[in-house]
């Protein structure tokens, strides 16, 4: 086993919930953070706009989630949900859309730190997020919303799918780009 450092060492994150022994929890197993909580929207969305957090945690209901996403995505705060009662595939595609890197039911809560490295491991080197996520609760989602779910919206998930490959294939041909890379990006 390698010794790299944690991801998440010394990264400011909001966590989001109306529920204090959710943020308790996310607390314990992030210990290597700075965590900061909030348990309503009005006290997160001023948070969100006073502080700046590598990484927010949003409850999406009894705490207008997905309006705090927008606000958070336009802060440019790479934002992942958690929820346990708008775990849907309705929920799940406004969270894609309104532009959260991840979207974890909180009956993953116990593995929340372990997600949370590979997510935003993902997200800081360019790379979709989301796919680890599928990669590693597919068939979590496949066993709550049945094996073929993404066929009822399919023409969302082609697009979705297309986009991160296309969005793939570019950041790889401009990573060789000596033009590019010349400039620091």
């Amino acid at each position: 086993m390698t010794n790299t450092e944690s991801v998440l060492k010394g990264k400011q994150i909001l966590a989001v919930d109306d529920e204090e022994d959710i943020l308790e929890t996310i607390e314990d197993l992030l210990d290597d953070v700075m965590l900061d909580t909030a348990r309503d929207y009005e006290s997160a969305s001023q948070k969100i706009r006073q502080n700046k957090y590598d990484l927010a945690i949003l409850d999406i209901m009894g705490v207008n989630g997905l309006k705090l996403l927008e606000e958070a995505v336009s802060r440019g705060i790479p934002t992942v949900m958690l929820t346990a009662h708008a775990v849907n595939p309705d929920t799940l595609m406004e969270s894609i859309r309104k532009g959260a890197i991840s979207y974890l039911p909180k009956e993953t809560l116990s593995e929340l730190d372990e997600l949370l490295e590979d997510l935003l491991g993902a997200h800081q080197k360019g790379r979709p997020a989301w796919k680890v996520l599928f990669e590693k609760l597919g068939e979590y989602f496949d066993d709550r919303f049945g094996p073929d779910w993404k066929e009822k919206d399919k023409e969302f998930w082609s697009e979705f799918s297309r986009t991160y490959q296309v969005g793939k294939g570019i950041q790889e041909r401009l990573k060789h780009d000596e033009k590019i890379r010349g400039k620091g990006i």
